[in-house]
């Protein structure tokens, strides 16, 4: 079963770059090899499937850039990632990218050989939407890693030895024998194996050699990782005797899904609200990047909103002008937390931190909204996905209204029956939904639909707080969409083959773009 963590799967990662599934993803994708290669790699040979996203994407929504990143074994915020390419090189590593027929035919999947002097690898990953990622194939051997645990890779002539006597030295959370091109014990871990372990193993017979790769992701997994429930049924049944408000709710879920302190769980989210006000702050005072469509409007949207010229609307307005904002810092490569992705980085965000300013609320009630948005998105996660490439621009702008929905009604002091309701309004509006970017770049119209997702938001809550009927229990609207998802054609689906991506206006935007970035290699 798919248990998400809030941390990991909905509010998070802390990344730079226009796409999560694209960047941070492949950034991860990337570190995985890097710690199978024990950071020694000379050369690497990336494959893109031509049915897939990334065949006509993975340059200019950052793939290419995270991927280099990760190979360096840097983090999904580091500073350099924009000159990644030009830091890969000076590393004297080469590569080459190929659009060739895969065997996995999932919308995001890498494939990945890499060498050295000594030795070569494979690996076959696959983006899952959000910034997370499942490593599916090691040197020719399946296998299903989402990088939450520490992993030990033994290649060995006679792997049952190395069983047996792994088996007798401690408690793993998985133990398993690998047959692929080579043979190999996969072991899983909360923790790195104990350095003396490390060395014994290297003295068993036919031990050739031994691979230590370390987690992805902030919050670990383990076998024994338990949740008090997944479904918003089965919430309403355990909070039956123990009426919780939902933050309380989604702090215990993330506390016993992490096997963590239920202060651990709120500080954590109050360091994600500290980011989120930045880069709302760096937005306002103007952003500047060269490979980009939009300037920093909500630089003008502020002085418009100060001076009475816009149409009134207090709430809104702020909330337009913080959405802005995020995705301005988005597409300046400045510091943003996927929430839950990328790609819709500021309907979440934006909404809720924009209603919390407007009624003068604390930080405390802010961290609260933010926790019961990621447990909305908890249950999205777990049933259906967060990736545009797999289920349309729905499961993205459309997760984004529905978690914040569900925040609002708590900042204005609703109940958590309408928390629900508003949330299944939300994502019932957002059915439908396609990712169509303009320009090859997740920039526009993305951000007018970040804007249209938190104002949906703000109704949806309002209409909920007035007990509007939402007719169809939220479990059943997010059933749904991954259905509608799977319907939207791949022409639709983050591809820059189909809508807006491809009319006249769009193909001389890109035109510009590709210009600008010639002239800027020259």
């Amino acid at each position: 079963m798919n248990y998400p963590s809030i941390f990991n799967d909905v509010v998070g990662p802390v990344m730079r770059g226009p796409s999560s599934s694209h960047c941070a993803a492949s950034l991860r994708i990337a570190r995985i090899c890097h710690d199978l290669m024990g950071g020694r790699i000379s050369s690497i040979e990336i494959d893109f499937d031509p049915a897939g996203s990334l065949a006509t994407t993975h340059k200019d929504q950052g793939s290419d850039m995270g991927l280099f990143g990760g190979f360096l074994g840097w983090e999904a915020h580091d500073e350099r990632l924009v000159d990644s390419e030009m830091h890969l090189r000076g590393a004297g590593i080469s590569y080459t990218i190929r659009i060739i027929e895969l065997e996995n035919k999932h919308p995001n999947a890498y494939q990945i050989t890499l060498t050295n002097p000594w030795e070569s690898h494979r690996v076959v990953a696959i983006s899952t939407g959000g910034g997370m990622i499942e490593v599916v194939e090691i040197d020719g051997a399946k296998v299903s890693l989402a990088g939450d645990r520490f992993m030990t890779l033994v290649y060995a002539d006679l792997p049952d030895q190395v069983m047996n006597y792994l088996d007798q030295a401690g408690d793993w959370d998985s133990l398993e024998v690998l047959s692929g091109t080579s043979k190999m014990v996969l072991l899983t871990a909360q923790a790195p194996i104990d350095p003396i372990l490390r060395e014994e193993l290297s003295q068993i017979e036919g031990v050739k050699m031994i691979k230590e790769i370390r987690p992805v992701l902030p919050v670990l997994s383990s076998k024994n990782t338990r949740v008090p429930f997944i479904t918003v049924e089965e919430m309403f049944a355990y909070n039956e005797d123990k009426n919780l408000p939902l933050w309380e709710l989604a702090v215990r879920y993330e506390s016993m899904r992490g096997n963590i302190s239920e202060e651990e769980v709120l500080a954590k989210m109050d360091d994600i609200r500290i980011i989120l006000k930045n880069a709302v702050e760096t937005g306002l005072k103007g952003t500047k990047f060269q490979d980009r469509i939009l300037g920093p409007q909500s630089v003008k949207f502020k002085s418009l909103m100060e001076e009475k010229k816009l149409v009134n609307g207090d709430v809104l307005n702020r909330i337009i002008m913080y959405v802005s904002a995020i995705m301005e810092v988005k597409s300046s490569m400045g510091v943003i937390v996927a929430a839950p992705t990328a790609g819709s980085c500021g309907a979440m965000p934006g909404a809720v931190l924009g209603v919390s300013d407007s009624l003068g609320l604390s930080d405390e009630e802010t961290v609260k909204a933010l926790m019961i948005a990621g447990l909305i998105g908890v249950f999205i996660a777990a049933h259906s996905t967060f990736a545009a490439e797999v289920g349309g621009c729905q499961a993205e702008c459309g997760s984004g209204a529905t978690m914040a929905a569900a925040a609002i009604v708590h900042l204005a002091g609703g109940t958590l029956n309408q928390s629900i309701s508003a949330a299944s309004m939300a994502l019932q509006s957002s059915l439908g939904m396609i990712c169509d970017p303009i320009g090859n770049r997740v920039e526009a119209p993305c951000l007018n639909r970040n804007v249209m997702a938190a104002s949906n938001a703000l109704s949806c809550a309002n209409m909920a707080l007035a007990d509007y009927d939402h007719l169809i229990p939220l479990d059943q609207v997010i059933e749904t969409m991954y259905e509608v998802g799977k319907s939207i054609p791949n022409t639709l689906r983050c591809t820059n083959l189909g809508g807006l991506s491809i009319t006249k206006a769009a193909k001389e935007i890109e035109k510009k773009l590709e210009s600008k970035q010639f002239f800027k290699s020259c």
